[in-house]
């Protein structure tokens, strides 16, 4: 549908002169140099019946799915190549066309234009939320990400983004995401 949607507005604008409507969005700036170093462990994040699984190939797989792919220099992607995210070396993360996706660090996320984490992972791997009330919360654990501050990060990347698709979509969020951070989550 998403195709067939495209051919035709690009139809209706072919006639205005303009192909532009359809083209693919512009990737982050660095996209092709790359942003921080990441190590991509294997891991497994467990949220009540939920599991995403990363795979050390950087395949974020949710219920067996391929949904996302992470690789070494803080580049995100789907699974056919386009731009999700690049984390930069100072922690910032960018989506396409360089919007601000919020700050990643090794241990907690905040939402763009937050300065306070909404997320973050404890040593035990426990995935804890933070409302702005100041009550905290906990959306499962994830298991192997502990091993270099590296790998933490990338597990802080996965669980920003995925959450934050969730926020974005404004619809009711499945189970894995069930919580208020006060934001219509």
């Amino acid at each position: 549908m998403k195709g067939s949607l495209c051919v035709a507005v690009m139809g209706g604008i072919l006639l205005l002169g303009s192909v532009t409507a359809c083209e693919p969005p512009k990737p982050p700036a660095h996209w092709q140099q790359g942003g921080a170093v990441l190590e991509v462990p294997r891991a497994r994040w467990v949220r009540g019946g939920v599991v995403v699984d990363l795979a050390s190939d950087g395949r974020v797989l949710v219920e067996g799915e391929h949904t996302l792919t992470v690789d070494r220099v803080g580049r995100v992607f789907e699974p056919d190549g386009t731009p999700v995210a690049l984390l930069e070396r100072d922690g910032h993360v960018r989506g396409p066309a360089d919007a601000d996706l919020g700050q990643v660090g090794a241990v907690t996320a905040a939402l763009p234009g937050e300065r306070i984490a909404w997320i973050a992972i404890a040593p035990s791997g426990e995935v804890v939320t933070f409302e702005p009330d100041g009550k905290r919360g906990s959306l499962g654990v994830w298991l192997g990400c502990g091993r270099s501050p590296y790998a933490a990060q990338t597990c802080v990347l996965v669980t920003h983004l995925l959450a934050q698709r969730e926020l974005d979509r404004q619809e009711p969020p499945p189970v894995m995401f069930g919580f208020g951070v006060g934001v219509g989550f």
